[in-house]
């Protein structure tokens, strides 16, 4: 396997049109690392850029010790998973299979033992003289994986594999990839829009917007230490609640907005903040319903309740502000009750409203 490095890489479409801008990163050898971010923020561009799909504007991209900008893409020595399985209609399983390899003039014994190995892997040796009309959804994605496997490439480019299969195999061919990635000891750069996915799955998580890197780190990093406001909003589900208001106070502090009134824990960042508006993000599991002997609470009108099992997410407004709690099953309101809330203010964001940079 290899390390990718990107170094300053620019793609641009047309005149006006930015897929990435000053783009930088490494990804170790024999790492699992995820691009996400919402649609056209440039991480299936990155993918592109890789496989030699695409040409950068600007900047260097090297595979192992090797500069890529100029290599053709079959010389790069890299597999890319398709979002829609790309595979060969009027070809069988095992022939999609082996179609890379032969162009590749294989022999004929090492494509058949590599293939079979494969399909054990995948479990899929049944289906080896299927035609892919005859196969499931997660069936044809196994398929289409390998197809990129059975190559052994130096690097595996995954274009949001999982998009088109429902909630319960999606979750399921997450766990796969993940052993599939241990066993094959790979490198694997990995897109989604699926933050959750990205979470689940990623060594280390690149988040993108509009063509530019916003925060490069392991998932619990992402969670705990948000970079800045998109981030803070785009990471967790629901996502974090935001309240914008002033910092009061000199020996205590408190955050005052609209009809929220909190103190908060003392800190010497918000001494120096004393006066200034700032937004301050809280998330939904660390609001809890209040009891009575808590010296922090605020009342809530419940406006829409979402159970969801193990929990129930309680949609609702203090005055004009719109809050999303999680709650215990077991301590659920009803339907436009009144409820007295507190929050976990020693786990709360803040962010400077004019930059959306994050307040340390």
């Amino acid at each position: 396997m290899a390390r990718v490095v990107f170094k300053n890489v620019t793609k641009t479409f047309g005149r006006n049109v930015i897929g990435l801008k000053n783009f930088s990163l490494e990804v170790p050898d024999k790492s699992f690392v995820v691009l996400v971010g919402p649609s056209g923020c440039g991480k299936s561009t990155a993918l592109r850029l890789v496989a030699g799909l695409d040409e950068p504007t600007d900047g260097e991209i090297y595979i192992g010790q090797k500069l890529a900008n100029n290599l053709p893409p079959r010389e790069r020595d890299v597999a890319m998973v398709f979002q829609n399985y790309a595979l060969y209609p009027h070809m069988s399983v095992l022939d999609n299979m082996a179609f890379g390899l032969r162009l590749r003039k294989y022999r004929k014994h090492d494509v058949k033992e590599r293939i079979i190995q494969t399909a054990k892997i995948l479990g899929i040796e049944e289906l080896l003289t299927r035609k892919p009309r005859a196969l499931s959804g997660g069936q044809r994605q196994r398929v289409a994986l390998g197809r990129a496997i059975v190559r052994e490439p130096k690097v595996f480019l995954f274009d949001e594999p999982l998009s088109n299969l429902d909630a319960k195999l999606r979750v399921q061919m997450r766990t796969e990839l993940l052993r599939l990635h241990q066993r094959l000891e790979s490198t694997v750069i990995y897109v989604t829009h699926d933050q959750v996915e990205a979470l689940t799955m990623g060594e280390l998580i690149v988040i993108l917007k509009a063509g530019v890197t916003q925060q490069v780190a392991d998932p619990l990093t992402l969670y705990n230490r948000p970079a800045n406001l998109f981030i803070a909003g785009f990471i967790g589900s629901p996502s974090m609640n935001f309240l914008t208001g002033r910092i009061e106070g000199q020996d205590a502090f408190r955050f005052v907005g609209g009809d929220i009134d909190l103190e908060l824990p003392n800190s010497g960042s918000l001494k120096n903040r004393v006066g200034s508006t700032i937004i301050l993000g809280i998330r939904p599991e660390d609001i809890f319903p209040a009891t009575t002997n808590t010296s922090q609470g605020l009342r809530a009108k419940v406006e829409v309740l979402e159970p969801i099992g193990e929990a129930v997410y309680l949609h609702l407004r203090i005055g004009r502000s719109a809050l999303v709690a999680r709650f215990p099953p077991d301590s659920s309101p009803e339907l436009r009750e009144t409820v007295r809330i507190w929050m976990d203010l020693g786990k709360a964001h803040y962010f400077d409203p004019q930059s959306e940079k994050r307040i340390e």
